[in-house]
């Protein structure tokens, strides 16, 4: 089905979009609602208070693809349910505007100024000095010097919000639903009688001063960390706050798509709070760079886990998705495989989805007859010259410096274009703040337009001042050659306005490599900023195309322009959401539920009458978290005495199953004499009460180790950071200390050659395992062990009520919990917990998500750990608790286990 993506017939009205879920149910196997939220930094609306609740709203300026974007999601032409979540961003003093009286010599001037037809009518220009900072978090036109602190009651807050809610008229444009995020001048940006106006920088410092500049490939200056620790944590309570938002109006079902970098928190942060089966989606605006720039980040493991809480991350460029897997997988140590981020409790897609614009609006606007005449203004003022347009925020990375030198070396290259070629250059605040970059443009300006120009002609026209719609458009079409040389940028929607602008002219765009754009809008001419020569002959070459190759060139890059739209990016993006949630089976696919140590507490308890216990615990991941150096891995005090006291109780029969060689064994769990112990993924055992090994593998072929040794000896070689550790049953490889990419593609053909020859010669069993490849023979593993084990148990009790329970947390661990599952043992007296995120494909009843809760855990069994710690709290004395021993605690009451996990 077709839709139109505007209000008239033009750019981009024949692609079909998808419009609302009634177009995606065939292709969809997971509940929707219908309702999508958006989360946005800020409000696409721009508040000003006055005193006696009055409020006025307008319009904000500045990224119009994606207020675009929103603008589509609301509009009659798709029928999702959509609300616009933002910040306020600084709230304005509503103020009696002063008369602005010109003199007439000023009017004149102002009339004269050779750009009548490029600076809005009756504005007064800015000059560079005035130009004011501007951010992200708190853009407006014009800077306001006014600083006023003032408070706003709750119910002048309601009253606004209702405006927002319900009254899409209440100014030019339509949002929808728009619900705004309150944050005040309070530590903790409390609501009570909100105080606004001195402080509402802070919510942004991190994201300014840390996360732009480091996602644009500058790094940040070394400073004494205070400052930073006290950013971090107003970003964090600022993503806190559009969460809480969220919660407010989140039902199952709904889509939540959060955008940009100042966000990056908030999809862990709903994770934790509703589980695997909400549907959030992730779009990063900006660039991602390299894991050596963001391994530069202090914070790095928290926003890259606060970004994997997503189901979907889109990134701008195929570029900044690779540098995203990369990152995963070296700080993260995660597993991408098919742009699928596998992290402890998530699987989370990644995309490409180069973002548009609205064509067919920016085409009807740029028709508008009061446009013509602005476009004759600027042709009789440069009569007779070529026009190269150029327009860019005043950031370091947006490359005005890289253009104006390119230019100057055009005009020194080519003499027979002086005085005949003229750069328009409008430049607007930075997001961020680049010292010295405003006062270099200006040096430049004037030393370009000092060596070339005269009298009559000035070479460089630099306007640093926002324009508006109309003078934008009317500079876009009259241009004969648009210059974009960012050093780094994300899409530059410049660019894409400029070839709908040129439909009939066809000026070519010179497009820097190095933009988010580039890898989309392949046919533009690009170019290396930093190769000034060479963007200069670039320039002279376009301006010497002839009127066919011009013509061919923008009939391309128009057709991209006017098929990639907006409209189609949110389609684009919606679509693989779902897909991405449908192949998963929903929000996260089937998830292990969480041990309730309530049940597993009365069970343990209930054994009597010469019942027997049986626990049977894995090592490493299990009783110590999983570390860089397998030989710092040493169970802790905490550890030894919970074990200890475990295997102390004569109706308990304990035993750590490990893939640990006997030596570590014996050396640090040995000297409990009532600890059984099995070695080697199960080759060895040492029985309670006893100092001997049983080696189980004595009578095997043991030929096969040296040319085992061998075939890791060649990797170890290629691989620095991998090691070899030969057991006497067992050899492992590991490479948790060696580079994750580099041992990514190593590792695939070292197993692939391990399983096609000696493991195929000898009867072995090659065991991926954390950061490494074991190999062992095959008819012994920790089944086999868990098997001996569970039929001398059985054959024990004499059908009297007995407790199983059996912990691990690799794939070497799920041999023990199919035995226990085949076994004959009662399903309500056997416990096979998996330790690790509920998302892993497991056979084990229940999971904990770290080795430190299967520590509390037994501890809890043992009383060393009070069960009300645990979230479990006894009943009443007497019958009921006789019958029921211990109920986990609701989340409501005092003292309830909260949402576990750490941003």
């Amino acid at each position: 089905m077709s839709h139109p993506v505007g209000e008239e017939a033009g750019a981009g009205a024949h692609v079909p979009h998808l419009t609302g879920p009634e177009h995606c149910q065939d292709d969809v196997k997971v509940p929707i609602s219908g309702k999508i939220i958006i989360a946005s930094c800020l409000l696409p609306w721009e508040l000003s208070y006055g005193k006696g609740g009055q409020w006025k709203i307008e319009p904000r300026k500045g990224n119009t693809a994606l207020h675009s974007s929103f603008q589509h999601l609301c509009s009659k032409h798709s029928t999702w349910d959509t609300t616009l979540v933002g910040w306020t961003g600084k709230i304005q003093p509503i103020a009696k505007a002063k008369p602005t009286v010109h003199s007439q010599q000023a009017q004149q001037q102002q009339q004269a100024r050779p750009t009548s037809g490029v600076v809005s009518t009756g504005a007064k220009p800015v000059r560079p000095g005035m130009v004011g900072r501007a951010t992200t978090f708190g853009q407006s036109g014009t800077p306001r010097p006014v600083e006023e602190v003032f408070k706003i009651s709750e119910s002048d807050r309601t009253h606004v919000e209702e405006l927002l809610k319900h009254k899409k008229d209440v100014t030019a444009g339509s949002y929808g639903k728009s619900v705004p995020v309150w944050l005040g001048d309070e530590e903790n940006g409390g609501l009570d009688d909100l105080t606004v106006g001195e402080d509402w920088e802070r919510w942004g410092m991190l994201s300014q001063k840390v996360l732009w500049p480091l996602l644009h490939y500058i790094l940040p200056t070394p400073t004494d960390g205070e400052s930073e620790r006290q950013w971090w944590r107003d970003y964090l309570q600022f993503n806190i706050a559009f969460a809480d938002k969220i919660m407010e109006i989140y039902k199952p079902g709904d889509i939540v798509w959060v955008h940009d970098y100042q966000l990056l928190l908030v999809p862990k942060i709903l994770r934790q709070r509703i589980g695997s089966d909400i549907y959030v989606g992730l779009f990063l605006h900006t660039p991602f760079p390299s894991s050596e720039i963001i391994r530069c980040l202090s914070r790095r493991k928290e926003i890259l886990e606060g970004m994997l809480g997503a189901n979907l991350i889109g990134f701008q460029s195929a570029s900044y998705l690779a540098h995203f897997e990369s990152s995963c997988r070296r700080i993260l140590d995660t597993q991408c495989i098919d742009h699928v981020v596998t992290s402890d409790d998530s699987k989370c897609a990644l995309g490409v989805f180069s973002i548009g614009i609205d064509a067919a609006r920016v085409e009807a606007m740029a028709s508008q007859p009061g446009i013509e005449e602005k476009m004759k203004a600027i042709k009789e003022m440069y009569a007779g010259k070529k026009i190269i347009v150029g327009r860019d925020r005043l950031d370091s990375v947006r490359g005005v410096i890289q253009k104006l030198r390119a230019f100057e070396a055009f005009l020194f290259m080519y003499e027979e274009w002086r005085e005949k070629v003229v750069l328009i250059q409008v430049t607007s605040p930075a997001i961020s703040e680049s010292k010295g970059i405003e006062h270099k443009v200006n040096e430049l300006v004037g030393h370009i337009n000092g060596t070339y120009g005269s009298l009559e002609f000035t070479p460089v026209q630099h306007y640093p001042q926002y324009l508006g719609p109309d003078e934008y458009l009317a500079l876009l079409r009259v241009a004969d050659l648009g210059l974009i040389t960012s050093v780094r940028d994300g899409m530059n929607t410049t660019s894409l306005e400029y070839v709908v602008c040129q439909k009939n002219t066809h000026g070519p765009v010179i497009l820097s490599e190095f933009t988010g754009t580039a890898s989309s809008l392949t046919d533009a001419i690009q170019v290396n900023p930093w190769d000034t020569k060479g963007v200069a002959r670039t320039i002279d070459n376009c301006l010497r195309l002839s009127s066919d190759r011009k013509k061919a060139i923008h009939e391309k890059l128009y057709e991209h322009v006017t098929t990639n739209t907006v409209q189609a990016w949110n389609c684009q993006f919606l679509k693989m959401l779902l897909q991405s949630l449908s192949v998963a089976g929903g929000g996260g696919g089937h998830l292990t539920p969480e041990l309730d140590k309530s049940v597993l507490l009365r069970k343990y308890r209930a054994v009597k009458n010469g019942g027997k216990r049986l626990l049977m615990f894995d090592y490493d991941g299990t009783l110590t978290a999983i570390v860089r150096d397998p030989d710092a891995a040493i169970p802790t005090d905490k550890v030894i005495r919970t074990i200890k006291k475990l295997a102390a109780d004569p109706d308990n029969q304990v035993w750590i199953i490990s893939g640990r060689d006997q030596e570590f064994l014996a050396k640090w769990m040995g000297h409990i004499p009532e600890l059984g112990l099995s070695a080697e993924h199960g080759c060895f055992m040492r029985h309670p009460h006893s100092n001997d090994w049983e080696n189980l593998t004595e009578t095997a072929d043991m030929s096969w180790q040296q040319k085992i040794m061998d075939i890791f000896g060649t990797y170890t070689d290629r691989i620095p950071g991998t090691s070899i550790e030969r057991k006497k049953c067992a050899i492992t490889w590991h490479y948790r200390k060696a580079d994750p990419v580099l041992a990514e593609i190593q590792v695939a053909e070292c197993h692939k050659l391990l399983e096609t020859t000696v493991a195929v010669e000898y009867d072995l069993e090659v065991m991926p395992g954390k950061c490494n490849i074991e190999i062992r023979p095959k008819f012994v593993n920790k089944g086999e062990i868990a098997r001996r084990l569970v039929e001398a148990y059985v054959q024990a009790q004499a059908g009297r009520e007995g407790f199983v329970l059996c912990a691990g947390d690799d794939t070497t661990d799920e041999d023990m919990f199919k035995s226990l599952r085949d076994s004959s043992l009662a399903q309500d007296e056997t416990f096979t917990i998996h330790i690790g995120p509920s998302s892993k494909e497991t056979v084990a009843n229940y999971h904990l998500p770290e080795p430190a809760d299967m520590v509390d855990t037994i501890g809890m069994l043992v009383g060393i750990v009070s069960p009300v710690q645990l979230g479990v709290l006894p009943l009443g004395q007497g019958k009921n608790q006789q019958q029921e021993g211990y109920v986990e605690r609701g989340e409501g009451e005092v003292g309830g286990a909260g949402v576990r996990g750490r941003i």
